[in-house]
Protein backbone atom coordinates (compact mmCIF):
# COMPACT_ATOMS: atom_id res chain seq x y z
CA UNK A 1 0.00 0.00 0.00
CA UNK A 2 1.09 3.40 -0.68
CA UNK A 3 -1.45 5.43 1.28
CA UNK A 4 -2.79 5.24 4.20
CA UNK A 5 -5.59 2.90 4.43
CA UNK A 6 -9.12 4.90 4.44
CA UNK A 7 -10.04 2.53 7.54
CA UNK A 8 -7.30 4.30 9.29
CA UNK A 9 -7.89 7.67 9.15
CA UNK A 10 -9.42 10.39 10.82
CA UNK A 11 -12.93 10.54 9.41
CA UNK A 12 -14.57 14.17 9.32
CA UNK A 13 -18.56 14.39 8.54
CA UNK A 14 -19.86 17.51 7.15
CA UNK A 15 -23.48 18.02 7.82
CA UNK A 16 -25.88 20.28 7.44
CA UNK A 17 -29.20 22.17 5.93
CA UNK A 18 -28.68 22.06 1.62
CA UNK A 19 -27.37 24.98 0.19
CA UNK A 20 -25.80 25.83 3.40
CA UNK A 21 -22.42 25.74 1.95
CA UNK A 22 -21.24 22.41 3.31
CA UNK A 23 -19.47 21.31 -0.48
CA UNK A 24 -17.51 24.74 -0.29
CA UNK A 25 -16.39 24.04 2.68
CA UNK A 26 -15.30 20.55 1.21
CA UNK A 27 -13.35 22.35 -1.58
CA UNK A 28 -11.83 25.11 0.65
CA UNK A 29 -10.30 22.66 2.98
CA UNK A 30 -9.01 20.60 0.24
CA UNK A 31 -8.31 23.30 -1.78
CA UNK A 32 -9.24 21.25 -4.79
CA UNK A 33 -12.66 21.69 -6.43
CA UNK A 34 -13.81 18.14 -5.43
CA UNK A 35 -17.21 18.86 -5.02
CA UNK A 36 -19.71 20.67 -7.42
CA UNK A 37 -20.98 23.61 -6.35
CA UNK A 38 -24.31 25.22 -7.10
CA UNK A 39 -26.80 27.65 -5.77
CA UNK A 40 -29.01 24.96 -6.24
CA UNK A 41 -30.54 23.30 -3.38
CA UNK A 42 -30.07 19.15 -3.22
CA UNK A 43 -26.72 19.25 -5.65
CA UNK A 44 -24.98 16.41 -3.83
CA UNK A 45 -27.15 13.61 -3.30
CA UNK A 46 -24.38 10.92 -2.61
CA UNK A 47 -21.86 11.02 -0.04
CA UNK A 48 -18.57 12.69 -1.43
CA UNK A 49 -15.19 11.40 0.24
CA UNK A 50 -11.59 12.72 -0.20
CA UNK A 51 -8.75 11.53 1.65
CA UNK A 52 -5.70 13.99 2.17
CA UNK A 53 -3.27 14.75 5.01
CA UNK A 54 -4.07 17.45 7.10
CA UNK A 55 -0.92 18.43 9.77
CA UNK A 56 -0.75 17.97 12.62
CA UNK A 57 -3.32 15.25 12.64
CA UNK A 58 -1.99 13.30 9.62
CA UNK A 59 -4.08 11.48 7.18
CA UNK A 60 -7.92 12.37 7.46
CA UNK A 61 -10.87 11.61 5.16
CA UNK A 62 -13.82 14.44 4.76
CA UNK A 63 -17.19 13.46 3.59
CA UNK A 64 -19.97 16.02 2.47
CA UNK A 65 -23.35 15.50 2.74
CA UNK A 66 -26.68 15.57 1.28
CA UNK A 67 -29.00 17.97 3.11
CA UNK A 68 -30.43 16.71 6.66
CA UNK A 69 -33.57 18.73 5.31
CA UNK A 70 -34.10 17.27 2.09
CA UNK A 71 -37.54 16.28 1.41
CA UNK A 72 -39.54 13.80 -0.64
CA UNK A 73 -39.11 10.06 -1.58
CA UNK A 74 -35.63 10.64 -2.49
CA UNK A 75 -34.75 13.20 -0.20
CA UNK A 76 -35.79 11.24 2.31
CA UNK A 77 -33.06 8.83 0.71
CA UNK A 78 -30.46 11.05 0.72
CA UNK A 79 -30.84 11.60 4.84
CA UNK A 80 -30.82 8.25 5.62
CA UNK A 81 -27.08 8.35 3.64
CA UNK A 82 -26.35 10.80 5.86
CA UNK A 83 -27.33 9.66 8.61
CA UNK A 84 -25.30 6.50 8.31
CA UNK A 85 -22.14 8.87 7.99
CA UNK A 86 -22.78 9.67 11.42
CA UNK A 87 -22.31 6.15 12.35
CA UNK A 88 -18.69 6.09 11.34
CA UNK A 89 -17.56 10.43 11.76
CA UNK A 90 -14.88 10.93 14.39
CA UNK A 91 -15.73 14.69 14.32
CA UNK A 92 -18.54 16.70 12.80
CA UNK A 93 -18.61 19.98 11.18
CA UNK A 94 -22.26 21.28 11.45
CA UNK A 95 -22.52 23.77 8.42
CA UNK A 96 -24.98 26.43 9.17
CA UNK A 97 -25.93 30.05 7.23
CA UNK A 98 -25.96 32.30 10.55
CA UNK A 99 -29.77 33.48 10.31
CA UNK A 100 -31.50 30.27 9.19
CA UNK A 101 -30.55 28.46 12.36
CA UNK A 102 -33.47 26.11 13.50
CA UNK A 103 -34.43 22.80 14.49
CA UNK A 104 -32.64 20.60 11.93
CA UNK A 105 -29.40 22.47 13.49
CA UNK A 106 -30.80 21.79 17.43
CA UNK A 107 -31.74 18.03 16.39
CA UNK A 108 -28.01 17.32 14.81
CA UNK A 109 -26.58 18.60 17.60
CA UNK A 110 -28.25 16.50 19.51
CA UNK A 111 -27.69 13.62 17.81
CA UNK A 112 -23.87 14.20 17.56
CA UNK A 113 -23.83 14.62 20.84
CA UNK A 114 -25.63 11.79 22.11
CA UNK A 115 -22.98 9.47 19.58
CA UNK A 116 -20.74 11.56 21.31
CA UNK A 117 -18.85 12.78 18.35
CA UNK A 118 -16.83 16.14 18.43
CA UNK A 119 -18.85 18.54 17.32
CA UNK A 120 -17.62 22.15 15.62
CA UNK A 121 -20.03 24.70 14.02
CA UNK A 122 -19.05 26.63 11.00
CA UNK A 123 -21.51 29.66 10.35
CA UNK A 124 -21.25 30.08 6.67
CA UNK A 125 -21.45 32.81 4.17
CA UNK A 126 -20.57 35.64 6.83
CA UNK A 127 -20.03 38.19 3.75
CA UNK A 128 -23.68 37.60 3.54
CA UNK A 129 -25.25 37.48 6.84
CA UNK A 130 -23.96 36.86 10.76
CA UNK A 131 -25.24 34.30 13.44
CA UNK A 132 -27.57 35.83 16.41
CA UNK A 133 -24.94 36.60 19.41
CA UNK A 134 -27.84 34.89 21.62
CA UNK A 135 -27.01 31.82 19.40
CA UNK A 136 -23.53 32.25 19.51
CA UNK A 137 -23.53 32.58 23.39
CA UNK A 138 -25.67 29.63 23.62
CA UNK A 139 -22.98 27.59 21.95
CA UNK A 140 -20.38 28.87 23.77
CA UNK A 141 -22.25 27.76 27.01
CA UNK A 142 -22.54 24.97 25.94
CA UNK A 143 -18.98 23.91 25.38
CA UNK A 144 -19.70 23.84 21.53
CA UNK A 145 -17.18 25.70 19.76
CA UNK A 146 -17.57 27.74 16.70
CA UNK A 147 -16.37 29.84 13.78
CA UNK A 148 -17.35 32.32 11.12
CA UNK A 149 -16.56 32.42 7.54
CA UNK A 150 -17.50 32.20 3.83
CA UNK A 151 -15.95 28.89 2.26
CA UNK A 152 -17.28 30.10 -1.22
CA UNK A 153 -14.55 32.68 -1.03
CA UNK A 154 -11.56 30.62 1.06
CA UNK A 155 -12.27 33.52 4.42
CA UNK A 156 -12.01 31.51 7.39
CA UNK A 157 -10.25 28.52 6.42
CA UNK A 158 -7.06 28.55 8.60
CA UNK A 159 -9.52 29.30 11.54
CA UNK A 160 -11.62 25.69 10.61
CA UNK A 161 -8.17 24.08 10.69
CA UNK A 162 -7.34 25.25 13.69
CA UNK A 163 -10.36 24.92 15.21
CA UNK A 164 -10.48 21.08 14.16
CA UNK A 165 -7.23 20.40 15.44
CA UNK A 166 -8.55 21.97 18.88
CA UNK A 167 -12.02 18.89 18.98
CA UNK A 168 -9.82 16.26 18.10
CA UNK A 169 -9.27 13.65 20.76
CA UNK A 170 -5.57 13.05 21.92
CA UNK A 171 -6.20 9.16 21.22
CA UNK A 172 -6.41 10.27 17.00
CA UNK A 173 -2.83 12.18 17.58
CA UNK A 174 -1.32 8.84 18.36
CA UNK A 175 -1.08 5.25 16.21
CA UNK A 176 -2.42 2.36 17.98
CA UNK A 177 -0.71 -0.42 18.17
CA UNK A 178 -1.76 -3.21 16.15
CA UNK A 179 0.46 -6.38 18.01
CA UNK A 180 3.41 -4.54 18.95
CA UNK A 181 2.53 -5.18 22.52
CA UNK A 182 2.02 -8.64 21.74
CA UNK A 183 5.71 -8.74 20.58
CA UNK A 184 8.73 -7.30 22.21
CA UNK A 185 11.27 -5.40 20.96
CA UNK A 186 13.78 -8.23 18.42
CA UNK A 187 11.00 -10.56 19.12
CA UNK A 188 9.94 -12.71 16.21
CA UNK A 189 6.57 -13.41 15.07
CA UNK A 190 5.17 -15.95 12.52
CA UNK A 191 2.67 -14.63 10.45
CA UNK A 192 0.44 -17.85 8.54
CA UNK A 193 -0.85 -16.24 5.13
CA UNK A 194 -2.80 -18.85 3.16
CA UNK A 195 -2.77 -18.01 -0.67
CA UNK A 196 -6.04 -18.58 -1.73
CA UNK A 197 -8.22 -17.51 -4.62
CA UNK A 198 -9.39 -14.55 -2.48
CA UNK A 199 -5.94 -13.20 -2.22
CA UNK A 200 -5.34 -10.26 -4.69
CA UNK A 201 -3.14 -11.31 -7.07
CA UNK A 202 0.58 -9.50 -6.74
CA UNK A 203 -0.40 -8.56 -3.13
CA UNK A 204 -0.90 -9.34 0.14
CA UNK A 205 -4.31 -8.13 1.93
CA UNK A 206 -4.71 -5.35 3.98
CA UNK A 207 -4.82 -7.44 7.43
CA UNK A 208 -1.75 -8.69 6.65
CA UNK A 209 0.13 -5.62 5.33
CA UNK A 210 -0.48 -3.52 8.14
CA UNK A 211 0.40 -6.80 10.87
CA UNK A 212 3.93 -6.06 8.74
CA UNK A 213 4.02 -2.57 9.28
CA UNK A 214 3.29 -2.52 12.96
CA UNK A 215 5.83 -5.08 13.67
CA UNK A 216 8.51 -2.99 11.59
CA UNK A 217 7.28 0.02 13.94
CA UNK A 218 7.72 -1.53 17.26
CA UNK A 219 11.24 -3.26 16.30
CA UNK A 220 10.36 -6.59 15.94
CA UNK A 221 10.91 -9.08 13.28
CA UNK A 222 8.52 -11.19 11.19
CA UNK A 223 8.38 -14.05 9.72
CA UNK A 224 5.58 -15.09 6.80
CA UNK A 225 4.77 -18.31 5.34
CA UNK A 226 2.33 -20.61 3.97
CA UNK A 227 0.05 -22.67 6.16
CA UNK A 228 2.01 -25.93 4.49
CA UNK A 229 5.21 -24.51 5.51
CA UNK A 230 4.68 -23.34 9.12
CA UNK A 231 5.95 -26.27 11.20
CA UNK A 232 8.97 -27.17 9.19
CA UNK A 233 9.27 -22.87 9.62
CA UNK A 234 8.92 -23.32 13.42
CA UNK A 235 11.33 -26.50 13.47
CA UNK A 236 14.24 -24.67 11.83
CA UNK A 237 14.12 -21.70 14.17
CA UNK A 238 16.64 -21.69 17.07
CA UNK A 239 14.38 -20.09 19.28
CA UNK A 240 10.26 -19.95 19.28
CA UNK A 241 8.65 -17.20 18.24
CA UNK A 242 7.03 -14.63 20.78
CA UNK A 243 3.36 -15.15 18.98
CA UNK A 244 1.57 -17.16 15.71
CA UNK A 245 -0.87 -15.05 13.68
CA UNK A 246 -3.14 -16.98 11.15
CA UNK A 247 -6.02 -16.16 9.36
CA UNK A 248 -8.86 -17.72 10.71
CA UNK A 249 -9.66 -20.05 7.77
CA UNK A 250 -6.59 -21.87 8.48
CA UNK A 251 -7.05 -21.47 12.21
CA UNK A 252 -7.07 -25.61 13.22
CA UNK A 253 -4.19 -26.41 10.94
CA UNK A 254 -1.92 -24.28 12.83
CA UNK A 255 -3.25 -24.78 15.69
CA UNK A 256 -2.22 -28.25 15.51
CA UNK A 257 1.95 -27.31 13.88
CA UNK A 258 1.79 -24.88 16.96
CA UNK A 259 3.57 -26.38 19.97
CA UNK A 260 0.92 -25.08 22.70
CA UNK A 261 3.68 -23.25 24.63
CA UNK A 262 3.62 -20.68 21.65
CA UNK A 263 1.39 -17.96 21.57
CA UNK A 264 -1.28 -18.30 18.88
CA UNK A 265 -3.79 -16.01 17.55
CA UNK A 266 -5.57 -14.51 13.91
CA UNK A 267 -5.50 -11.62 12.07
CA UNK A 268 -9.10 -11.00 12.97
CA UNK A 269 -8.50 -10.82 16.22
CA UNK A 270 -6.12 -8.25 16.44
CA UNK A 271 -8.64 -6.33 13.93
CA UNK A 272 -11.56 -7.39 16.55
CA UNK A 273 -9.55 -5.50 19.25
CA UNK A 274 -7.76 -2.90 17.32
CA UNK A 275 -11.24 -1.43 15.24
CA UNK A 276 -13.98 -2.59 17.55
CA UNK A 277 -14.01 -3.97 21.56
CA UNK A 278 -12.60 -7.10 21.93
CA UNK A 279 -14.47 -8.09 25.83
CA UNK A 280 -17.80 -6.98 23.76
CA UNK A 281 -17.20 -9.81 21.21
CA UNK A 282 -16.08 -12.52 23.25
CA UNK A 283 -18.62 -12.09 25.66
CA UNK A 284 -21.15 -12.45 22.05
CA UNK A 285 -19.42 -15.57 21.09
CA UNK A 286 -21.30 -17.33 24.06
CA UNK A 287 -24.24 -17.50 21.91
CA UNK A 288 -22.92 -18.96 19.41
CA UNK A 289 -24.13 -21.85 22.10
CA UNK A 290 -27.31 -20.93 22.60
CA UNK A 291 -28.60 -20.69 18.77
CA UNK A 292 -30.59 -23.46 17.22
CA UNK A 293 -31.80 -24.17 13.87
CA UNK A 294 -34.38 -21.51 12.19
CA UNK A 295 -32.53 -18.80 14.22
CA UNK A 296 -31.58 -15.47 12.36
CA UNK A 297 -27.64 -14.87 11.88
CA UNK A 298 -26.28 -11.26 10.41
CA UNK A 299 -23.29 -11.67 8.81
CA UNK A 300 -21.63 -7.81 8.27
CA UNK A 301 -18.72 -7.80 5.87
CA UNK A 302 -16.79 -4.00 5.38
CA UNK A 303 -15.58 -4.78 2.35
CA UNK A 304 -17.84 -5.82 -0.82
CA UNK A 305 -15.20 -8.11 -2.85
CA UNK A 306 -16.76 -10.26 -5.38
CA UNK A 307 -17.83 -13.83 -3.29
CA UNK A 308 -16.29 -16.71 -4.62
CA UNK A 309 -17.22 -20.18 -4.10
CA UNK A 310 -15.86 -20.71 -0.47
CA UNK A 311 -15.86 -17.20 0.65
CA UNK A 312 -15.87 -16.85 4.53
CA UNK A 313 -18.68 -15.08 5.22
CA UNK A 314 -21.04 -16.19 2.74
CA UNK A 315 -19.93 -20.15 2.40
CA UNK A 316 -17.25 -21.81 5.45
CA UNK A 317 -19.16 -19.89 8.75
CA UNK A 318 -22.45 -20.40 7.90
CA UNK A 319 -21.52 -24.11 7.31
CA UNK A 320 -19.68 -23.97 10.44
CA UNK A 321 -22.54 -22.38 12.07
CA UNK A 322 -25.20 -25.26 11.23
CA UNK A 323 -22.71 -27.89 11.75
CA UNK A 324 -22.09 -26.88 15.38
CA UNK A 325 -25.83 -25.91 16.01
CA UNK A 326 -26.96 -29.09 14.29
CA UNK A 327 -29.56 -27.67 11.41
CA UNK A 328 -30.55 -24.54 9.50
CA UNK A 329 -30.08 -20.88 10.36
CA UNK A 330 -31.98 -18.27 8.34
CA UNK A 331 -28.44 -16.51 7.26
CA UNK A 332 -28.11 -12.73 5.95
CA UNK A 333 -25.15 -11.09 4.89
CA UNK A 334 -24.91 -7.22 4.28
CA UNK A 335 -21.30 -5.59 2.95
CA UNK A 336 -19.78 -2.28 2.91
CA UNK A 337 -21.96 0.60 5.05
CA UNK A 338 -25.22 -1.23 4.76
CA UNK A 339 -26.27 -2.47 8.69
CA UNK A 340 -29.52 -3.30 8.97
CA UNK A 341 -31.83 -0.63 11.08
CA UNK A 342 -33.85 -2.76 13.09
CA UNK A 343 -31.70 -5.86 14.58
CA UNK A 344 -34.14 -7.58 16.72
CA UNK A 345 -35.25 -10.89 14.89
CA UNK A 346 -31.64 -11.79 14.93
CA UNK A 347 -29.90 -13.87 17.55
CA UNK A 348 -26.50 -12.94 16.98
CA UNK A 349 -24.50 -10.43 14.60
CA UNK A 350 -21.32 -11.64 13.21
CA UNK A 351 -18.59 -8.98 12.28
CA UNK A 352 -15.60 -9.64 10.34
CA UNK A 353 -12.16 -8.17 10.98
CA UNK A 354 -13.47 -4.04 9.56
CA UNK A 355 -9.75 -3.51 8.08
CA UNK A 356 -11.63 -1.79 5.48
CA UNK A 357 -13.99 0.28 8.32
CA UNK A 358 -12.64 2.79 11.33
CA UNK A 359 -12.94 2.31 14.95
CA UNK A 360 -15.75 4.46 15.24
CA UNK A 361 -18.15 2.61 12.59
CA UNK A 362 -17.30 -0.42 14.05
CA UNK A 363 -18.26 0.85 17.76
CA UNK A 364 -21.08 2.53 16.77
CA UNK A 365 -22.30 -1.01 15.37
CA UNK A 366 -21.69 -2.72 18.82
CA UNK A 367 -23.98 0.12 20.20
CA UNK A 368 -26.28 -0.63 18.06
CA UNK A 369 -26.20 -4.44 18.95
CA UNK A 370 -26.31 -3.54 22.60
CA UNK A 371 -29.24 -1.38 22.84
CA UNK A 372 -31.28 -3.91 20.42
CA UNK A 373 -30.33 -6.66 23.08
CA UNK A 374 -28.42 -8.44 20.72
CA UNK A 375 -25.13 -10.57 20.68
CA UNK A 376 -22.48 -9.40 18.02
CA UNK A 377 -18.56 -10.65 17.71
CA UNK A 378 -16.40 -11.30 15.30
CA UNK A 379 -14.96 -13.41 12.63
CA UNK A 380 -11.74 -14.97 14.10
CA UNK A 381 -13.52 -15.43 17.87
CA UNK A 382 -16.69 -17.22 15.76
CA UNK A 383 -14.80 -19.00 14.39
CA UNK A 384 -12.41 -20.44 16.91
CA UNK A 385 -15.41 -21.14 19.30
CA UNK A 386 -16.84 -23.06 16.57
CA UNK A 387 -13.54 -25.14 15.94
CA UNK A 388 -13.08 -25.42 20.03
CA UNK A 389 -9.71 -23.10 20.55
CA UNK A 390 -11.02 -19.77 21.53
CA UNK A 391 -9.20 -20.34 24.66
CA UNK A 392 -6.09 -20.78 23.30
CA UNK A 393 -6.63 -17.65 20.48
CA UNK A 394 -7.56 -15.18 23.09
CA UNK A 395 -5.12 -16.25 25.47
CA UNK A 396 -2.59 -13.78 23.88
CA UNK A 397 -5.13 -11.45 25.44
CA UNK A 398 -4.94 -12.47 28.83
CA UNK A 399 -8.74 -13.17 28.14
CA UNK A 400 -11.33 -16.56 27.24
CA UNK A 401 -14.47 -17.40 27.00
Amino acid sequence: MRRAPKSLRLHIGLFGRRNAGKSSTLNALTRQEVAIVSPTAGTTTDPVEKPMEMLPLGPVLFIDTAGIDDQGDLGAQRVAKTRRVLDRCDLAVLVAVGDSWGSFEDELLADLEQRQVPTLVLFNKCDLTTPDQALRDRLTAAGIPWVEGAMHQRQGVDRLYAALVEITPEEFLTTPSLIGDLVPPGGLCVLVVPIDKEAPKGRLIQPQVQTIRDLLDHEAYALVVKERELRAALDNLKTPPALVVTDSQAFLKVAADTPDEIPMTSFSILFARLKGDLSSFVAGAQAIDRLRAGDRVLIAESCSHHPITEDIGRVKIPRWLEQYVGGALDIQVTQGHDFPDDLADYALVIHCGSCMHNRRSVLSRIARCQQAGVPITNYGIAIARLLGIDDRALKPFAMGL
